[in-house]
């Protein structure tokens, strides 16, 4: 049963996240002739091009038909389940949706941009946090991220560049429209990062309380984090005691601060940003595949040598 909920909830929230997607191409761009980036921004200029009969949904479930099979031999079968029901479920709201005429125009076609990149980011980012995948570029970037620290939104930016700048082989599009697609593009990247790295991001505290011990004992029982305690002396009092150095997810302080209060009302707590935070409990340090095999294979090597010197001792 937790097994069942834990999947059920997840595939949820993935619902979730396509419905913003799709409702941010059909609503916003699509009917106001704005073509982004990614998959579903080539699929638009196909769109476009062929004089609206070959509808979107159609390009989108071909294209990402072919990129399911990278997404089986690089990422896992989790990342695949995930994404086929992501796929299905695009194809088939990017067809039902167009006929319920939900069409949002603003006066500006900035706006219309602008929002239609927001929603966009954000629907992406709740698919990509469940390890789910709308194909087309996603998959470019979760294999990027995967083995470098390069930020979704950069892979987005740079592959989006060239995407968007074929609408000018339509007839018909002017440098406008691919202004108007830039805009969306630069949104769209800024966005995503905030909603994938914001849940990422981390906090370090310092805290000052003579009930450290017990704020100690429940921020790693209640918490699950660990604790640092670090020899400190008053020099005001000239006191000996210690400061507990804690480093935790920024969604996690407000439970960390309830903790303290609830223990020592009168502690003092210093919270300072952490941009990066590597180990466990956190992220993997990402050094390249070319660099790890290479590691691998002095590991190895380092090991081969050991069992030589080892034998010719016994000999």
């Amino acid at each position: 049963m937790k097994n069942f909920l834990s999947v059920f909830k997840d595939y949820s929230i993935l619902t979730f996240g396509t419905v913003i997607y799709v409702l941010a191409w059909t609503s916003f761009l699509i009917p106001n002739g704005i073509a982004s980036g990614g998959g579903t921004g080539l699929c638009t200029i196909v769109y476009f091009a062929s004089n609206e009969t070959i509808p979107v949904s159609t390009s989108f479930f071909i294209l990402n038909a072919i990129l399911l099979i990278i997404g089986f031999l690089v990422l896992g079968k989790a990342f695949g389940f995930k994404t086929i029901y992501v796929i299905i479920l695009s194809t088939v709201l990017f067809d039902v949706f167009p006929r319920l005429d939900w069409t949002v125009t603003f006066d500006e076609k900035f706006l219309e941009a602008v929002v239609g990149g927001i929603l966009e980011a954000v629907g992406i980012g709740i698919v990509l946090l469940k390890g789910g995948s709308t194909g087309g570029t996603d998959i470019a970037a979760m294999i990027v991220n995967k083995y470098w620290p390069v930020s979704p939104g950069k892979v987005y930016l740079f592959s989006d560049i060239f995407i968007i700048a074929s609408i000018l082989l339509i007839p018909g599009k002017t440098l406008e429209d691919m202004i108007y697609g830039y805009i969306v593009m630069i949104t769209f990247s800024f966005m995503v990062d905030f909603v994938l790295l914001g849940q990422k991001s981390s906090v370090q505290l310092l805290i000052f309380s003579s009930k450290y011990q017990e704020i100690a004992d429940r921020i790693t029982r209640d918490m699950r984090r660990g604790v640092t305690a670090l020899k400190s002396i008053g020099w005001y009092s000239k006191a000996d005691s210690n400061v507990l150095l804690v480093i935790v997810r920024r969604h996690q302080l407000h439970d960390i601060v309830s903790i303290i209060k609830s223990i020592d009302h009168s502690a003092f707590v210093s919270v300072s940003s952490a941009s990066d935070v590597y180990g466990e409990g956190f992220d993997e340090m990402k050094t390249g595949p070319d660099l790890k095999k290479k590691q691998k294979k002095l590991s190895g090597t380092s090991k081969d040598a050991v069992r030589t010197d080892g034998k010719a001792d016994e000999n």
